[in-house]
């Protein structure tokens, strides 16, 4: 399996280029989403992962499936639930959308472990990408689904979310 790059790695810190729409289908596309589809479900805790923490400088993320998840959301499944709905692709994301309201959240990042803090962040947020076959598509995300937005837009920009958190802290699991 891929590794999970950690903060330190220069891809972390680069502006991902985009992928040509003509090569999402392409095998070397496809294997980039394979390879970030079994990284990040190899992480219990993880909900999304973009392309450059897999070590690769392309504007891809992907949201775990798992957030849409009832026994997942209301915490009772302690991160291991089973999915029943399938990660999602974004290629060439743009946030089209934000709202003004605010929230602060508790975050964390597969690249930058085992650090969490709190980061505010747009309570709505809507998201214009490609999937992994190559269609246009938008959606609306609110609460954790937007905060994720914006953390995976933040990596495509050579953004992390500790250059945003306050109150920092280490937490082991």
């Amino acid at each position: 399996m891929v590794e999970i790059v950690q903060e330190g790695n220069k891809t972390l810190r680069e502006i991902a280029k985009e992928v040509p729409i003509s090569q999402i289908k392409s095998t070397e596309i496809q294997k980039i989403l394979q390879d970030m589809n079994e990284a990040l479900d190899s992480q219990n805790d993880g909900v999304a992962i973009a392309a450059p923490q897999i070590g690769v400088s392309l504007r891809i993320f992907i949201v775990s499936g798992k957030i849409f998840d009832k026994e997942f959301m209301d915490g009772s499944s302690n991160f291991q639930s089973i999915k029943t709905h399938k990660n999602l692709y974004f290629i060439n994301p743009i946030i089209t959308k934000i709202s003004k309201d605010k929230k602060i959240m508790d975050e964390g990042c597969l690249s930058v472990r085992p650090i969490y803090g709190k980061v505010r962040r747009a309570t709505r947020a809507t998201a214009e990408a490609y999937n992994e076959k190559g269609d246009k598509f938008r959606m609306n995300g609110s609460g954790l689904l937007a905060h994720i937005f914006q953390h995976e837009t933040d990596h495509l920009e050579g953004i992390l979310f500790t250059d945003k958190a306050k109150d920092l802290k280490e937490i082991l699991q």
